[in-house]
């Protein structure tokens, strides 16, 4: 897969979907803007691959054929101006939202009920063998559908404390089985899911992948674990590793959704350190996401190999012509402070929009 630049429109949620999970027109419109910002390449939004996986009314399904034409209208908005696009597909685990499955929470075990910053967190119940399977199957069929589409690649979401990142993770993975204990078995999940995903889509078809460096949760994963964890990705044939941070438990139960808010040049790069360590010890590439919010030091992580690409999620949300901006030569950093407004935009039912470009 061959990028016009090395500039990623990291996946988030729109909350832009049908409350079936089918795409609607705004949400293809939008996707498509930042297509004609100048991006290389896109990761639209994080797409359900279970009904009972899913995190909200207003996520995007990959669960079912009937979404396929819509999707395949996406993934050609997106190619008119000469991006690629990439489905990131995810299963909600412990976060899926039972007043959306109808189905009650599951993890890799269970948690109880706790009083959070948003309301009570509804806790979820251990997965059993079975549940495992079904999971890897959803994103088997996912990535076919994805492929299907016109999709030119997909990304497994093992980040932000959702089923695969929940596995890698002390905090929620307190088995005892072959799921659970070392960072391998752990990491156990995963390495099935890909294996799965690789046989339904072929040795050429793009599988990326983005991981937590770390949860910052006590009894998180530590950077330690995901070091390992990263090795293990790449000796499997992962094609690419997006490194990020945080989970969703942080934000529904302590209201903290990012730890490292951006202010300063020097504040960009959140995992810079975890990307430099991996870009030494793999031969894979390395998207390098959080807090970048100037030209100048997306092309300087580049030069000094410390990463190989640039992922951006809210600066494009502020300005999705950003890329094109940068290319014309005007290199002025994003006006995005990483104050997260765009995201409780979503958690109050809006569409994803920058609140502050609202107020100016």
């Amino acid at each position: 897969m061959q990028l016009a630049n090395r500039f990623v429109r990291s996946g988030t949620a729109t909350g832009m979907a049908n409350p079936d999970g089918s795409m609607t027109p705004k949400l293809s419109a939008f996707i498509a803007d930042v297509a004609k910002g100048g991006v290389g390449l896109v990761i639209p939004d994080f797409f359900a691959v279970l009904k009972n996986g899913r995190l909200s009314l207003g996520q995007v399904g990959l669960f079912s054929d009937e979404f396929i034409p819509e999707l395949t209208r996406m993934a050609d908005g997106v190619h008119a101006p000469g991006s690629k696009v990439v489905a990131q597909i995810v299963h909600g685990g412990a976060h899926a939202d039972p007043s959306c499955t109808g189905e009650e929470p599951m993890g890799p075990s269970a948690m109880p009920k706790t009083a959070g910053k948003f309301g009570e967190y509804p806790g979820c119940r251990e997965m059993t063998g079975f549940d495992i399977e079904n999971v890897v199957e959803g994103f088997r069929m996912a990535a076919n559908r994805a492929k299907k589409a016109g999709f030119d690649g997909v990304q497994l979401h093992c980040a932000h404390g959702y089923v695969l990142s929940e596995f890698l993770s002390p905090f929620y993975n307190k088995r005892t089985d072959s799921y659970g204990g070392s960072i391998t078995n752990r990491a156990r999940i995963v390495v099935e899911t890909y294996q799965a995903v690789r046989r339904e889509v072929g040795s050429k078809y793009p599988i990326l992948i983005k991981m937590n460096v770390t949860d910052f949760l006590d009894d998180g994963i530590t950077p330690g674990d995901a070091f390992q964890a990263a090795r293990i990705f790449a000796g499997m044939g992962i094609d690419a590793i997006e490194l990020s941070g945080g989970t969703s438990w942080g934000f529904s139960v302590l209201g903290d959704i990012n730890r490292f808010p951006t202010r300063t040049v020097k504040d960009e790069g959140y995992y810079r350190d975890m990307a430099m360590r991996l870009k030494e010890a793999l031969d894979v590439p390395i998207i390098l996401t959080g807090g970048i919010r100037s030209y100048a030091t997306a092309q300087q992580f580049v030069h000094d190999n410390m990463a190989d690409y640039i992922g951006l999620c809210r600066p494009l949300i502020r300005e999705p012509g950003l890329i094109n901006r940068w290319k014309s030569g005007d290199t002025r950093e994003s006006g995005c402070i990483s104050d997260n407004g765009c995201l409780f935009a979503i958690f109050q039912g809006k569409d994803l929009q920058c609140v502050n470009l609202a107020k100016e």
